[in-house]
């Protein structure tokens, strides 16, 4: 799991929480008052709906996977790439054969692909456009993915504010409908109601969607990196280049605090 995001949202929802129990407490009103079943189904079910229309059915559906993808760990660690592309090319000098049984061992689906294409005998020019092909078309299914959560952040507050026309407009109609002491005195409650949907909205957007949504655009950009070192790794093993080189090439890569994390690991 993601530390950063569990611990975002905790202390997002703590501090929000506390701030309205201190209020509720120094005012004497209860927590319950926040409650509304009514206000989410505005928000949550317009949300989707709204969504369903901008996006198609099969997407809408990805929503939670997409959560579940911004609760997860990155995918790849990049001082881990080079050392099993490294590794491979040590194998590599072996022979072909050699690095074609190490193929079902690859951890990592798209760098087992490349080293298939190597041992198939593909030209480098064709190895290159087929991997940056793959690439291209991964960033911009993760790139909708985060404009979903996006538009999914957008819409919320717009549906909170519906929300809060429609306890307006009951509002003041049961103000006309009574006498003008019960009309006056009903105002500040039936105010409080309306506005619980547009506190929802505003919500899940800032505290939820947008921030998965850069969570999930953040995490794509971190897999640019990784997609471009294995593509760069597995022309280095087409060219049949030495290990050393291997090693040089692709530390470049990664940030000095993983590139030392990367030397440790091979001392040990």
């Amino acid at each position: 799991m993601d530390l950063a995001t569990i611990l975002g949202l905790i202390i997002g929802t703590s501090f929000v929480t506390f701030a309205m129990f201190l209020e509720a407490s120094s005012s004497g009103i209860s927590m319950l008052k926040f409650w509304s079943a009514s206000s989410i189904m505005i928000v949550l079910g317009g949300t989707l709906a709204a969504t369903a229309v901008a996006f198609r059915l099969h997407e809408v559906k990805r929503v939670f996977m997409i959560i579940k993808f911004a609760f997860s760990k990155p995918k790849f660690q990049l001082h881990e790439l080079v050392q099993a592309i490294v590794g491979l090319a040590e194998i590599n000098r072996k022979g072909p054969s050699e690095l074609e049984k190490e193929i079902p061992n690859i951890k990592y689906a798209f760098l087992q692909d490349g080293v298939t294409f190597v041992t198939q005998g593909m030209k480098l020019d064709d190895l290159r456009e087929i991997l940056e092909q793959r690439e291209a078309f991964r960033y911009r299914r993760e790139l909708h993915e985060s404009e979903l959560m996006k538009t999914m952040g957008m819409f919320s507050p717009a549906f909170g504010m519906v929300g809060t026309l429609i306890g307006l407009v009951f509002m003041l109609f049961g103000m006309a409908s009574s006498d003008s002491s019960d009309g006056i005195g009903s105002i500040g409650p039936a105010m409080g109601v309306a506005l619980i949907t547009t506190f929802y909205g505003t919500i899940l957007a800032n505290l939820f969607f947008n921030p998965f949504a850069e969570k999930i655009k953040s995490r794509n950009k971190e897999n640019v990196q990784a997609f471009q070192l294995m593509i760069e790794g597995i022309c280095l093993l087409h060219q049949k280049k030495h290990h050393i080189d291997v090693t040089d090439k692709l530390t470049a890569y990664i940030p000095t605090d993983q590139r030392l994390k990367y030397f440790s690991d091979n001392e040990q």
